[in-house]
């Protein structure tokens, strides 16, 4: 049931990998400052990207049919 592809993998995480620790990291802390508990948001859809990527599984693209890696 795999339906992210190497690529889509590669970029998911390091988008996630961003934004689960950019609100944390001190030289970025000012931006995230006045967002207030939204940072925790942004941390936890880095998350969800990192499982995804891990898994190599999403169900947002289980809802819409969408497979971006080879078929097996």
């Amino acid at each position: 049931m795999i339906n992210v592809g190497s690529l889509d993998r590669v970029v998911r995480f390091v988008i996630g990998l961003a934004l689960l620790i950019s609100p944390f990291i001190p030289q970025f802390a000012d931006f995230f400052l006045s967002w207030g508990m939204w940072k925790y948001a942004v941390a936890a859809v880095g998350l969800v990207l990192i499982s995804t990527a891990m898994f190599r599984i999403c169900p947002a693209y289980m809802l819409f049919g969408i497979r971006t890696c080879r078929a097996s």
